[in-house]
């Protein structure tokens, strides 16, 4: 008899942490559709932004170009969506710690909360770094690279994959800390071997760039480097975040 009634109480436990699941997933959803409904008006010119990098390196009097029947509709209801997406990130986040905060230690949510917040503002900021730098430099590269013979008028649907990829290597690459630290505080592997593997983090670090960028120097050198620094910020930044997400009898007493 005890045995159905502790299965029972398990079954119950893990329905309510399903409809919790479901609605904190139905909530940021929601926040998601409620800001993309209110910029939906200006999708143009969000577009527009998303292409004025692009647009400057161009000669003068090109354009974009769509060759889909429902492109020019679609790709900047799709670009709208993701600026939605960023602008509802942190209620998403948020969404994200209510669920899962209370099944944790005051030492675990000491560890889970600083890791939220930086891994989202590191992704914003490779991004950030991606358009205002990066694409003034590949794009005029690219441009200034074409022969005079030929007309450069990118697909806008090109255009937006190409630029898809782009922010997320460099939204992912501004990730490198917080990967460090995880490794080093989950105890997986310890500063002194990360240290160690150093000269094969460089030579990924220009592998990796050079499979994602296009194929000039300055591109390449732009991810390579940034990956490179923030992994020796993540090794100096592991031990002291260790450190202060200890558990209470992790510490030594005085």
């Amino acid at each position: 008899m005890k045995p159905d009634i502790l299965s029972e109480g398990v079954q119950d436990t893990f329905i309510s942490h399903l409809i919790e699941l479901r609605n904190r997933i139905l909530k940021a959803s929601i926040a998601v559709v409620v800001v993309f409904l209110c910029l939906m008006p200006w999708a143009g010119q969000i577009y527009d932004l998303l292409a004025y990098p692009m647009m400057v390196a161009l000669p003068e009097g090109s354009h974009m170009i769509a060759t889909g029947v429902i492109t020019p509709f679609l790709i900047p209801v799709k670009v709208t969506l993701l600026v939605a997406f960023m602008i509802a990130l942190p209620w998403v986040l948020y969404q994200l710690w209510a669920f899962v905060a209370p099944g944790l230690y005051s030492h675990e949510k000491k560890l889970i909360a600083p890791l939220v917040v930086s891994s989202s503002v590191l992704f914003v900021t490779g991004v950030a770094f991606c358009y205002f730098l990066v694409f003034s430099v590949v794009f005029k590269f690219v441009n200034n690279f074409a022969p005079k013979s030929i007309s450069v008028a990118p697909d806008i649907d090109a255009y937006f994959g190409f630029v898809m990829t782009m922010f997320i290597a460099f939204g992912l690459t501004f990730e490198v800390p917080i990967v460090v630290i995880v490794l080093v505080r989950m105890g997986i592997v310890s500063v002194e071997k990360l240290r160690e593997v150093r000269p094969y983090v460089i030579v990924g670090a220009f592998v990796l760039a050079a499979v994602v960028t296009p194929p000039d120097i300055m591109s390449q050198l732009l991810l390579a480097v940034p990956l490179c620094v923030l992994y020796e910020v993540g090794l100096l930044v592991a031990p002291m975040f260790t450190r202060m997400t200890k558990a209470p009898e992790d510490v030594p007493e005085a």
